[in-house]
Order: C-alpha cells, then sequence, then structure tokens
C-alpha cells in the first residue's frame, strides 16, 4: 500500500473538513434563515457539484485558476507559482467539490431547531452570534458532525476533480483513490485490492459512526 498517497489524501481531507466546517456554516445559516425571495438560486448554486460530473467541475477549476486568467495571474505575481498541479489548488477544488456534502445537512439541522427558542433568545437580549452558539449550534450538533464526517470521507473518495486539477505527482498530488487507479493500469490488482479493501472499510466506519451519533442524539432529544 502507497502509505505515501494515504497520508496525503487523510491530510486533504481533514483540511477540506475543517474549511468547510468553517465556512459552511455560515453559507447553511443564511440559507435557512434568509427570506430573500432568490435564495433557491443560491441553494443550486451549493448543489451544483452534486449532479455535476467531476470533471466539468475539475475543468472549469483548471480553466479559473490557470495562468491566463485573473486570479491565476494574481497568485502567479504573489507565490511565483500558478494553483494548478499543487496542494493549494488541490484543496480548493476539493472544498468546491465536497461543499454541499457540508452545508445540506449543516442546513437540514438548523431547520430542526424550534424557531420559538430562537426568538426566545433574541427576546432576552442575545444578539444573533450568540443565539447560534447557544441555542442553534447545540441543537443541530449531529448535522454538523454529519456535514464534516460526510466531507471528510467524500474528499477521501475524490477521483476527478483530483485528477483534472492536482494531475498525479507523487507525494504533492497523489492521493488514494488515484493510486488504486495507476495499481489497476499497471495491473497490480492484489496491492490495488488491498487499498481499495481499506478505502471501503474506512467508508463503512464513517457512515455507522455518522447514523449512530445521529441516532444517540435523537435518543437524548426525545427523552422525557
Amino acid at each position: 500500500m502507497n502509505w505515501q498517497a494515504m497520508v496525503l489524501s487523510l491530510k486533504l481531507a481533514v483540511c477540506v473538513a475543517g474549511i468547510l466546517l468553517a465556512a459552511g456554516m455560515p453559507i447553511a445559516y443564511w440559507v435557512t434563515f434568509s427570506r430573500w425571495r432568490w435564495k433557491f438560486l443560491v441553494e443550486a448554486i451549493v448543489a451544483l457539484p452534486l449532479v455535476l460530473p467531476p470533471t466539468v467541475l475539475g475543468y472549469y477549476v483548471l480553466v479559473g485558476l490557470g495562468p491566463r486568467s485573473f486570479p491565476g495571474k494574481v497568485w502567479q505575481s504573489w507565490f511565483g507559482h500558478t494553483l494548478p498541479f499543487t496542494f493549494g489548488g488541490l484543496l480548493f477544488a476539493s472544498v468546491l467539490y465536497s461543499l454541499p456534502f457540508a452545508v445540506q445537512p449543516f442546513s437540514a439541522s438548523f431547520e430542526t431547531v424550534d424557531r420559538r427558542l430562537i426568538e426566545a433568545s433574541w427576546t432576552l437580549g442575545a444578539s444573533r452570534f450568540a443565539t447560534f452558539f447557544r441555542v442553534i449550534l447545540p441543537l443541530s450538533a449531529a448535522g454538523a458532525v454529519t456535514g464534516a464526517a460526510l466531507s471528510f470521507a467524500h474528499t477521501i473518495g475524490e477521483f476527478g476533480v483530483v485528477l483534472m486539477v492536482g494531475g498525479n505527482i507523487p507525494g504533492v498530488t497523489r492521493t488514494v483513490s488515484i493510486d488504486i487507479y495507476d495499481q489497476v493500469q499497471a495491473a497490480n490488482y492484489d496491492v490495488a485490492n488491498r487499498t481499495a479493501l481499506v478505502l471501503l472499510l474506512f467508508s463503512f466506519l464513517v457512515l455507522a459512526a455518522i447514523y449512530g451519533t445521529n441516532r444517540r442524539a435523537l435518543s437524548i432529544w426525545r427523552r422525557p
């Protein structure tokens, strides 16, 4: 098994889950509580990676971050290199690709919070910021865990976006999914099988943890 690729995938997944936990919460809060009549357009943009082929998303990220684009030129002038085929570019693309896997569970959990509790917090003088951390977030902790875990697990199994934006550079952008593809191409089926089994077991454990956490949180909430 290629442990270098495994470590790189775990590093990427942890970074993506952390970024989406911080950036996805405000987006999900706005989507849930906003009364803007056109907010469905924002929801459609957030959910777009669910229906777009990964290669299409990867292509536009590659073009958008390339040396001919304005963001690419600015990045190259600041850091001396472009983002594609680097870990930073891979991270940016992975955050976009896993965005709906974090925002949608966050938003769904926010919707389950009793609005009367939120309004009571405002009546007692708490700000929206304080209400979020003292009322909304504690009551939707299961959704936060689900969103972070799904974005983490989804990043581990990425292939199309990773290959388009990051390429296949050992130690830099070669993730475990690309390593499996390389092993199959080289007819190293035993190695590919062992790595695939590890990913299969890992995915099962993540899903089991998510469902177990949600069931436990639901039972505590319903307990008299």
